[in-house]
């Protein structure tokens, strides 16, 4: 399994859902098509993060905000 989730809700929502199951974050951002990516440590903790958020969990390609500029 990934380490990471696209889920349909706010950054600010999953950062409470982990802060309440204690499980730490590595990475975290907004998609583009609506939703947050987050990226546990392990799978163990992506699981959970899976199962609490059950049907939220998005399935399938979900776009996401380009990181890095064109040259020039």
């Amino acid at each position: 399994m990934s380490r990471a989730l696209n889920i349909n809700a706010t950054q600010e929502h999953v950062v409470a859902a982990c802060a309440k199951h204690k499980i730490p974050i590595s990475a975290i951002e907004t998609l583009q098509s609506g939703g947050t990516r987050v990226v546990m440590n392990n799978a163990d903790d992506t699981a959970r993060v899976a199962k609490a958020y059950g049907s939220k969990v998005i399935k399938g390609v979900a776009t996401r905000f380009p990181t890095r500029m064109g040259r020039q």
